[in-house]
């Protein structure tokens, strides 16, 4: 490795630690080689949220975005005139897994529709924008791991898990998101339990929206369920990691259950001595055996 790409991986170990909180207890379960590209993609995925949510208007935010899209496609063909210290990094762990282009061009897609407030008609609307934000994270990652596709069972259940991951954050965000104009519900399940989107900004939640939070809370759930299989398709290496992330994001979801819903006046969280306890519990799914191969066993549906 040269020293301009070693500083590129330190830049992005550096924002990591900095930034990545639920993540990058996940990280550390890694040998260095995995853990450099793991936080070479956190910090990617970060830096084109920032570049969404950094104030300015929005012809400037649209500007900066399609740069930094030019950018990656010039890091990932193989120029080294990297406006952004991490992509020499991101372009290295890119080419090392296989990760496809598409996937990394799926989250700037992903960020670029939240520059202006959206809303999603149904689920299958929103489940499309959380296919780009973060189950192409997802792809990404179980590329970095190593994993059997199994005729693209890998994938769906990958994609389902980062649905999962997005509602949780969704349903933990919601004054939040709807204070910056951004309502990430449903119209048709607003309108199913009757709450009129001025109600997001409520610092308690009326009986009607938790009846709406807890039917997204049960999707969530549904999904976290369905994508259960996929450590069995990932490689040993990669389960503490997925193990992690998925503890610590369904844990969450439960605190929020927990809370009976209320989520408007603060912000869920779990203490670092649990998200410390769910990494070290989920040590013991990198010795698991293996899923055999589909010729003798039967897989997960998918």
């Amino acid at each position: 490795m040269d020293d301009a790409l070693r500083v590129s991986y330190q830049f992005c170990a550096e924002l990591s630690r900095r930034e990545a909180r639920n993540f990058y207890y996940s990280f550390i379960l890694l040998p260095p080689s995995l853990r450099r590209s793991m936080c070479a993609l956190y910090a990617f995925s970060r830096h084109t949220d920032d570049l969404a949510d950094e104030a300015g208007s929005l012809e400037v935010k649209r500007a900066e975005l399609n740069a930094w899209r030019s950018g990656l496609d010039r890091a990932l063909t193989g120029s080294v005139d990297a406006d952004w210290p991490g992509l020499p990094a991101l372009a290295d762990a890119a080419k090392r897994h296989a990760i496809p282009w598409r996937y990394l061009e799926a989250v700037i897609d992903g960020v670029e529709m939240d520059l202006e407030p959206r809303r999603f008609a149904t689920f299958a609307d929103l489940r499309g924008y959380c296919n780009k934000v973060a189950s192409a994270v997802g792809l990404c990652c179980i590329h970095i791991w190593g994993y059997r596709s199994e005729d693209g069972c890998a994938e769906d259940l990958a994609e389902a898990c980062g649905v999962a991951l997005q509602l949780t954050n969704i349903l933990r965000d919601i004054r939040e998101d709807a204070e910056q104009g951004r309502i990430y519900l449903p119209e048709e399940d607003l309108e199913r339990f009757g709450v009129p989107p001025e109600d997001l900004l409520l610092t308690r939640p009326t009986e009607r929206l938790r009846s709406l939070l807890a039917f997204e809370a049960e999707r969530a759930a549904a999904l976290y369920e369905q994508a259960r299989p996929l450590g069995a398709l990932v490689s040993p290496v990669g389960r503490p990691v997925l193990g992690t992330i998925v503890g610590i994001y369904h844990a969450l979801l439960q605190e929020i259950v927990r809370r009976d819903y209320d989520v408007m006046a603060s912000r869920v969280s779990l203490p670092k001595w649990r998200k410390m306890a769910i990494a070290l519990g989920s040590l013991g799914t990198r010795f698991t055996r293996p899923i055999a191969s589909s010729a003798t066993t039967e897989l997960p549906r998918c």
